[in-house]
């Protein structure tokens, strides 16, 4: 996926939305879809929503592109991931107009949306959190499609030189890691390893921390500005056999955590002072295993196997139960809405039947006439002969956010044990396989 961009709409918001929904670049349309508005009239709707906010802010609305990598997706499926991202993003708050485009090489989406809520008449506010937590829930969105994305941060902290100068590789801190990494495994300790250094052209400085200069470097680099794993408690840590800081596992009281595959770790055969510390990790961990099976009281492999398959059929439920409620959720927002637009544009409306000339009292409230014409259709459409109070749909959302409180609360307690007892079942088959070959290899002793 590349980059997603978002940028806002100071003017001609309908020449915006009439952009994105172009026939020639949406397969004639088919490729158009729309939340609380219809894309014919969604700059009206947009207005209307705006006339009763208290903070309108100076946009009109927001506009987010959403760009994948050619080839790598199809524009059903493209859409489907705007569909997602638009209602994670919105939370169902906002109207929108979202289109995905094929008439360039790269399928990308579109997505318009109003940038004042429907529901609480608040505007929405752009920033970088908000930028960042719409990054974050695309990138997650294309994983879960098997779609590649953009690895944030992997530059965090550079200065644009020292970005530059990594990509070109000429960064004096890429070449002092690279250098500390490659002395690592043939160094002593780390005044072996600073020796090592120095016979490489680097000065080393002494002081509260070790520090180091390349021979056509203008300033020292101090080994902790490297990063976690060039602390000079970590360099001598590695050099003894030890885990890299960044890579370590963090430790949670009473956790149980997977055993470390010490047969395919490549650091494992590499380092004898790493194996020693799985092999002590790895007993700590089986034995953590062991002592909740037996504190849980299940004696046996299939046993663990049923209560697994207990916990993904529980997550299954309350996942299905969660999402049915955030759809009756956004079903009666928008009638909510609907209802309201009705309810205040029925005066007009009448006005307008009772008109004698209805083409001139058209010309002066055509907004306000299709609006509710819109309206009425909706809550036709809903089945309703009567329509319900403010109170009454309020207090019907009321329990429903309650209960979708409630699930959510329930569903991370359900995903922390789903997670825990695969743990577990993998040690077990780990530990069990393990067993198995050790009885393979003594087995011509035994004869």
């Amino acid at each position: 996926m590349a980059v997603t961009k978002t940028h806002p709409i100071k003017s001609t918001l309908k020449a915006a939305i009439d952009y994105i929904c172009n026939p020639d670049k949406t397969d004639g349309k088919l490729l158009v879809s729309s939340f609380g508005c219809a894309a014919e009239t969604a700059d009206i709707e947009f207005g209307w929503t705006r006339r009763h906010a208290i903070d309108k802010g100076t946009h009109l609305g927001r506009h987010l592109i959403q760009a994948f990598e050619p080839g790598e997706v199809s524009a059903e499926e493209a859409h489907e991931i705007g569909m997602q991202l638009a209602k994670e993003i919105l939370g169902g708050k906002y109207e929108f107009v979202l289109t995905t485009h094929i008439d360039k090489r790269h399928i990308h989406n579109h997505l318009i949306f109003n940038a004042v809520s429907f529901t609480d008449h608040k505007h929405y506010h752009s920033n970088k959190r908000s930028y960042h937590e719409i990054r974050r829930a695309s990138d997650r969105l294309c994983k879960e499609h098997g779609l590649s994305v953009i690895v944030p941060g992997r530059d965090k902290g550079k200065s644009y030189i020292e970005h530059q100068a990594a990509q070109n590789g000429t960064s004096y801190k890429a070449k002092l890691k690279a250098a500390i990494d490659r002395l690592i495994p043939v160094s002593s300790s780390l005044e072996d390893l600073l020796v090592r250094l120095q016979r490489e052209g680097y000065e080393i400085r002494r002081g509260k921390y070790i520090s180091a200069r390349a021979p056509d470097q203008e300033r020292f680099t101090r080994l902790k500005t490297l990063g976690a794993d060039y602390t000079e408690e970590a360099v001598a840590s590695r050099i003894a056999g030890g885990p890299r800081p960044s890579r370590q596992p963090r430790q949670r009281s009473g956790k149980v955590n997977l055993l470390i595959d010490t047969q395919n770790n490549i650091k494992a055969q590499q380092s004898a002072g790493y194996q020693r510390w799985a092999t002590i990790e790895n007993l700590k961990r089986a034995a953590a295993t062991m002592n909740f099976l037996t504190e849980h009281g299940i004696g046996s492999y299939e046993e663990l196997a049923e209560r697994c398959d207990a916990v993904s059929a529980a997550a299954i439920r309350t996942r299905e139960s969660l999402r049915d409620v955030e759809q009756q959720i956004a079903d009666l927002t928008l009638l909510g809405k609907q209802i309201d637009t009705y309810r205040k544009l029925k005066p007009v409306y009448d006005r307008y039947k009772a008109s004698k000339d209805k083409e001139k009292f058209l010309r002066g409230f055509e907004s306000e006439i299709i609006l509710f014409e819109a309206a009425a259709r909706e809550i036709k459409k809903a089945g309703l002969t009567k329509l319900p109070s403010a109170e009454k749909l309020k207090a019907e959302l009321d329990g429903l956010a309650a209960r979708k409180t409630t699930l959510q609360a329930e569903l991370r307690k359900i995903q922390r044990e789903e997670k825990k007892y695969d743990t577990l079942r993998r040690n077990i088959y780990t530990l069990l396989n393990l067993k198995v070959k050790t009885e393979k290899q003594k087995e011509p002793e035994l004869q």
